[in-house]
């Protein structure tokens, strides 16, 4: 058994888990999220700006804290659409494990999707015909299953974070930025997704913070409840009334509606369009919530690295600025 550390670098949240990992199993010891937003502004500047940078930073010296009190062996940060899209994302890349002593790894869109896919299936089996979807902050991914493992799989550039940007400017979004938003979330959905897939899936299963904050939304939950939210059902309709009631009000309000992290109420928006047109474009009526992500698939990932020397971490460790 080894105890692990990942962490995942989003484009809107920076991610902590803590686990054991023991053949294949992942043992729960401590999870912590952090909205930092990393990715503002990329999509229009195609960098990292220094307020997110130093967002991150401050949550990274955090993390690494914590998780050297818990005893992890090994930690593993992974990188996704904000990172990949920024000119300077490498160069930030490096600097994080120079400076915090993590093993990083940068993961194509492609990876994206797999690691997700991996996380998603470390205690359960998916059954053909069943797509996994990730509404992240930069893009979305799915997986289609079959059988033996993944049939498709693809990475989308529609995220929460990238379509607010694009699309969501008035506070509300009015109808008519509501409506742009869900036709290109439509519109690259029938491009990039085959009609095989399309025609053979019967079942949906979501992952990650949009995701599950929509479950507990609809739960009507009062504190977000992680055993509450996970294998819980989240009706087509069930989204629309989500959508109606979060795109009606202005941000203020939105802050305000338990269980949401306020934080997230920013992009939220744009995330529950991305859902209730995925879910449409597969003619389902439901989409199974699933707190297993890629989030766990970086902790299995973390188990296979080499355990760190003692001392190894560099002499940054502890600066974040």
């Amino acid at each position: 058994m080894a105890r692990v550390a990942a962490v995942d670098i989003g484009t809107n949240s920076t991610r902590l888990l803590v686990a054991d990992v023991d053949r294949g199993q992942i043992g729960d010891v401590e999870r912590a999220t952090r909205i930092t937003r990393l990715g503002e502004g990329v999509d229009e500047r195609r960098r990292l700006l220094p307020v997110p940078i130093a967002r991150v930073r401050n949550v990274l010296t955090d993390f690494r804290r914590r998780s050297e009190e818990l005893g992890a062996q090994r930690t593993l940060a992974i990188a996704t659409s904000a990172i990949r899209d920024a000119e300077n994302g490498e160069a930030f890349l490096g600097e994080i494990e120079w400076s915090y002593g993590f093993a990083t790894r940068l993961l194509s869109g492609h990876d994206e999707a797999l690691m997700m896919f991996r996380g998603v299936t470390s205690e359960r089996s998916v059954q053909p015909g069943t797509v996994i979807v990730d509404v992240g902050g930069g893009s979305t991914e799915l997986v289609a299953s079959e059988p033996d493992g993944v049939r498709w799989h693809d990475s989308l550039d529609i995220g929460s974070v990238r379509l607010t940007e694009r699309f969501l400017h008035a506070d509300p979004p009015t109808a008519d930025e509501l409506g742009s938003c869900a036709s290109a979330v439509r519109a690259l959905l029938s491009e990039r997704v085959p009609d095989e897939i399309r025609q053979r899936t019967t079942a949906a299963i979501g992952v990650a913070g949009t995701i599950t904050s929509l479950a507990a939304l609809a739960l009507g939950l009062e504190e977000y409840d992680r055993d509450e939210v996970h294998g819980s059902k989240l009706g087509a309709d069930a989204l629309a009334e989500q959508l109606d009631r979060l795109a009606s009000v202005p941000l203020a309000e939105r802050r305000k509606l338990r269980p949401l992290d306020p934080d997230r109420a920013p992009v939220i928006v744009a995330g529950t369009v991305i859902a209730g047109e995925t879910l449409s474009f597969f003619d389902l009526d439901t989409l199974e919530i699933s707190e297993r992500d890629i989030l766990d698939g970086a902790a299995l990932a973390a188990a296979e690295l080499p355990e760190q020397e003692e001392g190894a971490a560099p002499p940054g460790a502890y600066t974040c600025c």
